[in-house]
């Protein structure tokens, strides 16, 4: 059974926990702009959104790629990218629908979240739910459920 990312930023309190595990994980340091996971702060609003690489069914940036350096992981569903192939160009950054890949600034290589092989840091280490890894099939009952919640305040 396939699992993805699920984010509910309703319980997102903003600590920042997800990006330090992730940069801490990938990177071996602690440092929010190595994360492949991040917070999203609407300061006016007083909310915090995870924002995360969904891992689309069709991945734009996987056909991007002139070189052949992001890859379909089939265990886990991720689009991963392998920085002995990635040549800088930038393509894969411009084809992401969701602006979720980036450019590493030291190693001048794309980078996005790859699940963590499966096992996703950010989710793990996460204290407040925000952040979970769960099958698609409990993701769609809580989007239904989210919709339906919203269609009966509309009413």
């Amino acid at each position: 059974m396939k699992k993805i990312l699920m984010v509910d930023p309703s319980k997102c309190t903003g600590c920042r926990t997800c990006e330090m595990a992730c940069s801490l994980r990938h990177e071996k340091v602690c440092s929010p702009l190595l994360s492949r996971i991040r917070i999203v702060k609407f300061e006016s609003r007083g909310e915090n959104y995870p924002h995360v690489c969904s891992q689309c069914a069709k991945p734009q940036c996987l056909s991007a790629c002139p070189q052949g350096a992001l890859q379909l992981n089939t265990a886990t569903g991720a689009v991963v990218i392998d920085e002995d192939l990635c040549t800088g160009c930038r393509l894969c950054i411009t084809a992401c629908p969701q602006g979720q890949i980036a450019m590493h600034p030291e190693k001048h290589v794309s980078f996005k979240c790859d699940l963590c092989g499966g096992d996703p840091v950010c989710a793990k280490y996460c204290p407040s739910g925000a952040v979970r890894f769960t099958e698609v099939d409990e993701f769609l009952m809580a989007k239904r459920r989210e919709l339906t919640v919203r269609q009966r305040h509309v009413s």
